[in-house]
This record gives C-alpha cells, sequence and structure tokens, in this order.
C-alpha cells in the first residue's frame, strides 16, 4: 500500500494516476446522468422515471463517497494515526457525520 503525500498547509492529497483517473471517470458518469435528468424535466418525463434516474445518480455518488472515503482511510487517516495525529479520526467523524445527513 502506497503512502500518499498529505499537504496540511494547504490540504492536498497526492494521488495516483490510476486513482484520479477512476475518480474524474466516476464523476463524468454521474454528471451525464444529472444532465439526463435535467433532460427529463425539460421534456416533461413521467415524474416516477425522473425519481428513478435520480436514485440512480444518488446510489453512484453515493458509491463516488465510499471509495473516496475508503482510501482517505487507507491513506490520510492511517498515516496521522501513525504519526501520533488523533485528530484525524475527529476530522473523520465529522466527515462521515456530514455524509450521513
Amino acid at each position: 500500500m502506497e503512502e500518499k503525500a498529505v499537504c496540511e498547509c494547504c490540504r492536498t492529497t497526492e494521488r495516483s494516476q490510476e486513482e484520479k483517473k477512476k475518480l474524474i471517470h466516476r464523476l463524468n458518469r454521474i454528471e451525464g446522468q444529472i444532465r439526463g435528468i435535467r433532460g427529463m424535466v425539460e421534456r416533461d418525463a413521467y415524474c416516477p422515471d425522473i425519481l428513478t434516474q435520480s436514485a440512480a445518480a444518488n446510489a453512484a455518488l453515493n458509491a463516488f463517497n465510499r471509495d473516496l472515503v475508503a482510501s482517505h482511510i487507507r491513506g490520510c487517516v492511517a498515516q496521522g494515526v501513525r504519526e501520533g495525529r488523533d485528530e484525524v479520526i475527529d476530522e473523520l467523524v465529522a466527515t462521515l457525520q456530514k455524509l450521513m445527513k
């Protein structure tokens, strides 16, 4: 498992090109789903059909979030704990609370 470099001053995380590509690909698909939903609204599509597509976009965004959280825990959080920075756990808890609203 490669360690991620985290810059505390500007709060960035270095990601591998492969990880970036995977995340951006997922976001592009989600963006396409959202554009499709907008088109359905513009065409006065049947409400349950729009809601079905909206639920699918929501599920895709949740999957994106799960992958990003897992990556964050394996990299940034684990590294912070190894370095004795327990505040990374508090930050993770706060982030998870925001995701679960």
